[in-house]
């Protein structure tokens, strides 16, 4: 429980989706800070004594639970929020799941798969996968967004101009962001924490993880924002740079396409040099590999390139 804080949303506030008529959880004014306890990104579903069948048989409109919203007092469209990250108070349980038709690989790996993540919340030491690798952690939140001016509920799975999804692994700690206000009151909801991550979630989930988060919440007056921007406090790789990355690549006209098979070739060359099956490493890749766009100026072929950091297994 965070003693400097003015407000607390609790674990059983907060809903599915977005949508600008739903009451809010809390009323705060800016400049005030929160502590909210959030849900894990299956709404509870997968635990430590879960198994395989436990991601088959997912309730998908109990997926992806935000805890909120919170009305801001003043805020109107054309503000914007400024939402300063603090501190993230970790459970020490963890997922990462294969979701059948969902990830950058859905055609390839078509079977669900489960890793059950334990690791210390003290230390917060890099945790265990497989034969030898240890995955670095950082804590971050991967939804985080206002309510839209469209009417109606709104999916929570797809990013959108006022955040939401946006699964950004470096909104941690210390993080200043800012979401552009449409509605009145803003209504801001957060959740989906995870305990680490790699750029582009590539199977579809990352290290799923219970976290509670505290933050400031202000108010920029016309800030105009069109889509959210945000601030580190310093490096943002130092948890994962030590050792070195093992790089492969896909080189093609279309961006899509050579960023599928930059991850393909990363999974093949993980299965052979560290015995990992396909869809162990595909999830491995998910929460400690980044995809970068490395050229897209030398048409009419672009270079996407899938950084595996070494450190992993040293």
């Amino acid at each position: 429980m965070c003693v400097a804080c003015d407000y607390t949303i609790h674990g059983n506030q907060h809903h599915f989706g977005w949508n600008h008529d739903f009451e809010p959880a809390l009323v705060m004014q800016p400049g005030k800070s929160v502590h909210l306890e959030c849900v894990d990104s299956s709404g509870g579903q997968i635990d430590g004594n879960s198994t395989v069948a436990s991601v088959a048989a997912l309730d998908f409109s109990k997926v992806n639970p935000i805890s909120g919203p919170i009305y801001v007092e003043g805020a109107e469209p054309g503000d914007a929020l400024k939402i300063t990250l603090h501190h993230f108070e970790p459970s020490g349980l963890g997922w990462t799941a294969n979701i059948p038709g969902f990830g950058l690989l859905a055609d390839h790996f078509n079977e669900p798969g489960l890793h059950v993540w334990k690791y210390d919340t003290a230390s917060m030491a890099p945790a265990l996968y497989g034969p030898g690798g240890r995955v670095p952690l950082k804590p971050f939140v991967g939804t985080i967004g206002v309510a839209m001016a469209d009417p109606g509920l709104h999916s929570v799975v797809p990013p959108r101009r006022v955040g939401g999804n946006l699964d950004i692994r470096d909104l941690a700690a210390g993080t200043t962001l800012y979401l552009p206000v449409e509605v009145e009151g803003a209504l801001l909801s957060m959740g989906d924490t995870h305990a680490a991550q790699g750029d582009g979630e590539v199977c579809g989930t990352a290290i799923e993880s219970q976290m509670n988060i505290d933050a400031t919440i202000e108010l920029v007056k016309h800030a105009r924002l069109a889509s959210p921007r945000f601030t580190t406090p310093g490096p943002v790789t130092r948890h994962l740079d030590g050792a070195g990355y093992e790089v492969t690549t896909g080189i093609g006209p279309d961006l899509m396409t050579a960023a599928r098979e930059s991850v393909l070739r990363m999974v093949d060359l993980l299965g052979k040099e560290r015995s990992l099956a396909p869809l162990d490493a595909y999830m491995l890749c998910s929460v400690c590999g980044d995809l970068r766009i490395s050229e897209i100026v030398d048409m009419p072929n672009w270079v996407v390139s899938f950084y595996f950091p070494r450190i992993v297994f040293e």
